[in-house]
């Protein structure tokens, strides 16, 4: 398919009783927020990924890799939701059910409007200690926030335990957490339409989440620039962005506007 919506995309969309949006770092790049190698930037150009990314990487180097990630928080905390994140929050809750899960670990869609996202990827704002996986709390980025790019910041301790508290993210690995994966395989296996919406369909094992739900008979509509491996599994492949597209599926489905 072309950028043009198909018309029945969005009559599928309102006659879906059980919808699964599934995302990926295209629709938060629509926001400012860089893809995980592209956040290697500035003084950080430096590293490696996998120096900054790995168990073994923060525990040899606690302070570098907690600092890193501080400062992927601020940059996250100072993007905000665009259209494809608003529009998301709509359609979840106008279908009579709907289940957003996502590979990204910002809090966007959550401050979209949506809620108990699945975050197969773990979350910037969900830190946990490295002993017994206590959540742990941090102060809030301020809008303004900028830690200095290469600078090393020693990373909180556990309240309950005294551990050292860890970014609650998955590093290279790492397996998915066990829950949110589970969540996300039985949300896809019981959809009738599943969205899938700027990813590239190469991050394993969550690029199988679309293709479990078209094969129990589920209509597979995708959202993407460019051509994906998840080409071959969609019923509809909407060539463009999330910012751009879903605003238009949301009218088509239940004539309502997104805002800008």
């Amino acid at each position: 398919m072309d950028s043009a919506l198909p018309r029945e995309a969005g009559q599928l969309l309102r006659d879906a009783r059980r919808v699964v949006v599934f995302t990926g770092a295209g629709i938060s790049a629509e926001s400012g927020v860089p893809t995980f190698r592209d956040d290697l930037t500035g003084l950080w150009a430096r590293f490696d990924p996998q120096r900054l990314a790995t168990a073994e990487a923060f525990h040899a180097d606690p302070d570098l890799v907690w600092g890193w990630y501080e400062w992927r928080r601020a940059r996250v905390s100072r993007a905000e939701p665009n259209a494809g994140h608003r529009a998301i929050s709509i359609i979840q809750n106008r279908a009579p059910e709907c289940t957003v899960v996502t590979q990204n670990v910002d809090d966007l869609h959550e401050r979209a409007g949506s809620h108990k996202v699945i975050h197969l990827h773990g979350s910037l704002f969900a830190p946990r200690c490295v002993a017994a996986a206590h959540p742990a709390a941090f102060a809030p980025v301020s809008g303004n926030a900028t830690p200095d790019e290469g600078r090393p910041v020693p990373p909180p301790r556990c309240a309950s335990c005294a551990a050292l508290v860890r970014p609650g993210v998955v590093w290279f690995g790492e397996a998915l957490p066990e829950a949110a994966l589970t969540a996300a395989v039985e949300a896809a296996a019981e959809c009738d339409v599943l969205l899938t919406v700027g990813t590239s369909g190469v991050v394993y094992p969550a690029a199988e989440i679309p293709g479990i739900a078209a094969r129990v008979g589920a209509t597979v509509i995708q959202v993407n620039p460019e051509p994906t491996p998840l080409d071959r599994v969609a019923a509809i492949n909407v060539r463009g962005t999330a910012a751009h597209v879903l605003p238009a599926l949301v009218a088509s489905a239940w004539q309502e506007t997104v805002e800008t």
